[in-house]
């Protein structure tokens, strides 16, 4: 039983993982604890914070290889991702493409042991998964980048779409992958549709196992350290995937088209779906009549039917709109996301971000990618987000939300990289994962100046459960810290807004508002095409030098000196 226990990956602290990964006597831990940097934002809340805010970085070599370790400490504040540790994050990542750049083969092995966003920084965390996203989308061009789910916790929230963009995902049988944790789903949804108690569904709908027979994972390694270094060394091996997961559009598509969500789904159903590698390839693409644009379903939808005036949506299914126009000079083709009620996924039908939502939003990105990649001048892509949540379910969870939502956040990534001007337009609520998918891979993001306006992790009510206090305890620490507040003027105290536009009808638009709307896309666009394609801008602006992001601009700078 000691032997076991001595050579078990999972029982292993977030700094133990990371040292036992390397070659003996290699590994160098980068920013640790005794630098001090903790979270600025946990005292003021009462809350005590920890010396390496719960992320040990680490260089060293595996097998010879030169490679850098993120490994996240799930039993401090549940693994979740505030402003330092998603800087620590991002910024080691950021430093291991630029040796990839510079032709010096650096491998990022990052190790999942995080419940996502820490809500105690709210969006501080948004922000820092997005650009850890952006790191990750960018460094797969050069090398694997190779996530690890041991154990504990697994990977969820915004970290699990994350986990989603990874080239190479091993998890063990007791690791966990799902966008929603149950306590959540249950919280938002009810206990018919997930009971959090029972761990049977639980480790059949997200477990290490099932993920692997269902295709959202590559290798389920056994409970052993040598394992997981040759599961890992095996993928260093295998290279840059061409193709990853999170960009297999069709693939998914194809397998979404063929559920019959009028049955009961079971994990059996699903693994049976992904079993015959040629199933979803003889299927054709599910297709549904698109939406009458006149019956206004949101403020979203307003708004695009606005932005879009007279052009034709190419959208294939209702709740996703997609239209290509002129805004002043430039090409737009613009993308929402608005209410179904026909949709076949219930728990997706007041505007909810989903499984289709993901993948249709992935398929019109990519598209214009393709159709553009030999212009000089690339259209702009531009998110019209108003966006409640993502979709709390059953099925969601089962077929992968958080890889659809993945799929999303990849394809704007990936647009942005290749020079379209990417925009993310908000006159509504821009809400947890579904904003990480469509809106925060964005070069700008621009705002109404509205109090219908809101940016955020999760409602009040979800969010006062998690984090075991009342609505009015929430309330009164938004005053200490302006990042757990749900109102734009609030978010945009971080310095990552580029414009917040006033004297707008937000809910009756007119003309003039629209006009006033391509004025502020063509800004933005002119901005963008003298700057960087990374999301660096959103550390480089006044606000963020002069305090909405003073940790994560330190951050990076201590890794830098020390890298």
């Amino acid at each position: 039983m000691l032997d076991t226990l001595k050579n078990s990956f999972v029982e292993c602290g977030g700094r133990e993982r990371a040292r036992v990964l390397m070659d003996k006597g290699t590994f160098r831990e980068l920013l640790g604890p005794f630098e001090g940097l903790e979270s600025p934002h946990l005292e003021p809340q009462g809350i005590v914070p920890q010396s390496d805010d719960g992320v040990v970085i680490g260089k060293g070599k595996l097998n010879g290889r030169t490679a850098v370790v993120v490994s996240i400490e799930g039993s401090f504040q549940g693994g979740g991702i505030g402003e330092v540790s998603g800087a620590k994050i991002a910024g080691a990542l950021e430093m291991a493409l630029e040796e990839n750049k510079a032709g010096n083969p650096i491998y990022p092995i990052f190790i999942f042991d995080t419940g996502g966003v820490r809500l105690q920084e709210a969006n501080y965390g948004l922000l820092s998964i997005a650009e850890i996203g952006a790191a990750i989308v960018a460094l797969r061009e050069y090398v694997p980048v190779i996530g690890v789910i041991p154990g504990k916790i697994g990977a969820f929230g915004g970290m699990s779409i994350n986990a989603g963009l990874c080239s190479t995902l091993i998890i063990t049988r007791e690791g966990r992958l799902g966008l929603n944790g149950p306590e959540v789903i249950e919280q938002e949804a009810g206990i018919q549709e997930f009971d959090s108690t029972d761990r049977q569904l639980i480790w059949n709908t997200i477990g290490g196992r099932q993920r692997v027979a269902a295709g959202f994972a590559d290798i389920e390694a056994e409970d052993d350290i040598s394992s997981f270094r040759e599961a890992i060394f095996s993928a260093i091996l295998q290279g840059r995937v061409e193709k990853p997961r999170s960009s297999q559009v069709e693939r998914y598509l194809d397998f979404l088209s063929s559920i019959n969500t009028s049955e009961v789904l079971t994990p059996q159903k699903v693994q049976a779906y992904w079993a015959d590698s040629e199933y979803y390839q003889s299927k054709k693409s599910h297709k549904i009549k698109a939406q009458d644009s006149e019956t206004i379903k949101s403020r979203g939808h307003k708004w695009f039917n606005l932005l879009t005036e007279g052009s034709k949506n190419v959208g294939t299914v209702p709740s996703v709109l997609t239209s290509d126009v002129k805004a002043g000079d430039w090409p737009v083709r613009f993308l929402a996301v608005v209410p179904d009620e026909s949709s076949r996924f219930p728990r997706a039908r007041s505007g909810e971000f989903g499984l289709e939502q993901g993948w249709m939003i992935a398929r019109h990105v990519r598209d214009a990618i393709e159709e553009d990649k030999y212009k000089e001048e690339k259209r702009a892509i531009v998110a019209v987000v108003d966006v409640p949540s993502q979709a709390y379910g059953y099925r969601e969870e089962l077929l992968g939300i958080h890889q659809a939502c993945a799929a999303a956040a990849d394809a704007y990534a990936t647009a942005r990289l290749a020079g379209h001007p990417v925009i993310a337009f908000i006159p509504g609520k821009a809400i947890s994962g579904a904003f990480l998918s469509h809106g925060l891979q964005a070069n700008r993001l621009i705002a109404l100046d509205d109090e219908g306006v809101n940016v955020h992790v999760m409602s009040k009510k979800s969010a006062a459960k998690i984090t075991q206090r009342t609505i009015e305890e929430l309330e009164e620490a938004t005053k200490k810290v302006p990042s757990m507040a749900y109102d734009i003027r609030s978010f945009k105290k971080l310095g990552a807004l580029h414009e917040l536009i006033s004297d707008i009808n937000a809910d009756a638009p007119e003309e003039a508002d629209r006009d006033a709307i391509y004025r502020s896309i063509q800004a933005a666009i002119e901005d963008i095409q003298n700057s960087p394609r990374d999301l660096s801008s959103r550390l480089s602006s006044d606000i963020a030098k002069e305090g909405g992001r003073s940790a994560s601009i330190l951050v990076r700078k201590m890794l830098a000196e020390q890298w």
